[in-house]
């Protein structure tokens, strides 16, 4: 009886970060908004690159509120997503190509979405992570924060919630 060989590690990895590719390209406002995702491990990075549009306010200048907030948003879902799928990933219950090949799950849907504006958000690059606290069959809380030069002075910070998708969907 021959073993099956496990999968040089690269080969994963790419399969991986296929699969995330796959899910944020899904949504198109993450696309127009210019978000990508840096993945190490199961932990994701949110990254916000600089455009001039994204100024709400040019006298100071200042990243738009609606752009914050929809980057905070945006973050929570995609980590939400993220953490229920490496699960099944890791498991052998999802096979990653599928969701290259456009099988995608359905994404949480919003509840509520509280933001606190801390500061500005300044133009540059923004940064965020979402933290899921409770995570269950119908229902999760997630936890975010964006920061932009110093993680340790985030500019905006969120809270929601959210109704998870039936497994079956």
């Amino acid at each position: 009886m021959s073993r099956a060989r496990p999968e040089p590690v690269q080969v994963v990895k790419q399969r991986r970060d296929a699969a995330l590719n796959a899910l944020v390209n899904g949504v198109p406002y993450i696309r127009f908004l210019g978000i990508v995702f840096d993945r190490r491990g199961d932990e994701l990075t949110a990254v916000m690159p600089f455009e001039e549009r994204l100024v709400g306010n040019p006298n100071l200048p200042a990243l738009h509120g609606g752009a914050t907030a929809a980057f905070l948003e945006v973050t929570a879902i995609i980590g939400l997503s993220w953490s229920m799928l490496w699960e099944r990933i890791e498991d052998n219950s999802l096979d990653p190509e599928k969701l290259v090949a456009g099988q995608l799950p359905r994404l949480p849907k919003t509840i509520d979405f509280t933001v606190d504006y801390l500061r500005s958000g300044l133009p540059r690059d923004a940064y965020a992570r979402a933290q899921v606290t409770r995570s269950g069959r119908r229902y999760a809380s997630v936890k975010v924060e964006a920061w932009q030069d110093n993680r340790a002075r985030p500019f905006a910070q969120a809270t929601g919630h959210f109704l998870m998708p039936r497994q079956d969907d």
